[in-house]
């Protein structure tokens, strides 16, 4: 054996576990689908608001069905990605046929509403269970499948917390949909479907992403050395 030489120094893996997730901007702009993606979703419903305003219900669904249809060739033509347009095109097409088929213009956004009361009870019964929703959401989109999180019980108190978080915050937005729609505020309703969808969609993501970030990059509190 050879002295004076330096050990070999054997080379370092990165575990699958250490791999950096997405920063907080790539992770909103995934989920939102950008500025583009923001703008595009809005458009059906912002022509179904000015139509129905300014004429009748039926040439104002077929605007709106007409425009997120060229939305979303628009986006097949460009080769860009079409999840969001096409979830855009479904919800729009469903209200546009129960409205088309009753005649009253404030069933266009029943979907929705009927959607984000059962969205957001969903989410307060996964949180009551102690599988909060938003962390098992987390895993598919984030995380790429992975799901240890469910070993860390802060992670799960933090999950569970966020999750409690989006139902509430769910429940209170189509909470004053409901009561629009129930008042025959159609206008009114229109308006507030603009401006209670993405605004706090998007605020929710950014408290979800910065709050497990944030936890996340926390080191674990070191047991105490004995005496």
């Amino acid at each position: 054996m050879t002295t004076g030489q330096p050990p070999a120094t054997e080379p370092q893996t990165t575990p699958a576990d250490d791999e950096q997730l997405p920063s907080m901007a790539e992770q909103m702009a995934e989920q939102l689908g950008g500025w583009r993606g923001l703008v595009e979703s809005s458009i059906p419903v912002v022509v179904f608001v000015l139509a129905n305003v300014l004429g009748e219900l039926r040439p104002a669904v077929i605007a709106s069905i007409g425009v997120a249809v060229l939305i979303a060739v628009a986006r097949l033509v460009q080769r860009r990605p079409v999840r969001h347009a096409v979830n855009g095109l479904f919800g729009v097409a469903i209200g546009a046929a129960i409205a088309w088929r009753t005649g009253d213009e404030r069933d266009f956004y029943l979907p929705g509403i009927l959607y984000g009361i059962g969205y957001g009870i969903v989410l307060l019964l996964s949180a009551a269970i102690r599988q909060p929703l938003v962390g098992w959401i987390w895993s598919v989109l984030v995380a790429k499948g992975r799901s240890e999180w469910r070993d860390n019980p802060r992670l799960v108190r933090t999950f569970t917390q966020l999750t409690v978080l989006w139902g509430v915050v769910w429940l209170a937005k189509v909470g004053v949909q409901a009561g629009l729609y129930l008042a025959h505020q159609d206008t009114a309703l229109g308006v507030a479907r603009l401006a209670l969808g993405y605004p706090p969609y998007a605020l929710l993501l950014l408290i979800t992403v910065w709050t497990v970030r944030r936890v996340t990059r926390e080191p674990a509190t070191p047991p105490l050395s004995a005496p």
